[in-house]
């Protein structure tokens, strides 16, 4: 697994990644993460092609999901805490 790319944002880290000809898009925020694997023959112009899927509607998703993400982590670690 190698970086091709990373993308400047000011929420999260963006990487993309390039393994066994799938392409693996890994954003992190803080202690969580979110995975999204893609292959090569499903994309028309390479890494490019990926760039375009990291809209802004996209991206707003993915900033709503690390907030649930976040919050059903707390959740869990105060039961575990009781």
């Amino acid at each position: 697994m190698r970086i091709i790319a990373e993308l400047p944002h000011p929420d999260f880290k963006i990487s993309i990644l390039n393994m066994n000809r799938k392409f693996i898009i890994k954003i992190e925020q803080g202690n969580l993460e979110q995975s999204y694997k893609i292959a090569e023959a499903d994309v028309l112009d390479g890494v490019n092609s990926i760039f375009e899927l990291l809209d802004d509607a996209f991206l707003a998703t993915v900033l709503a999901r690390f907030i649930e993400m976040r919050k059903d982590f707390r959740e869990s670690y105060n039961r575990y805490n009781y």
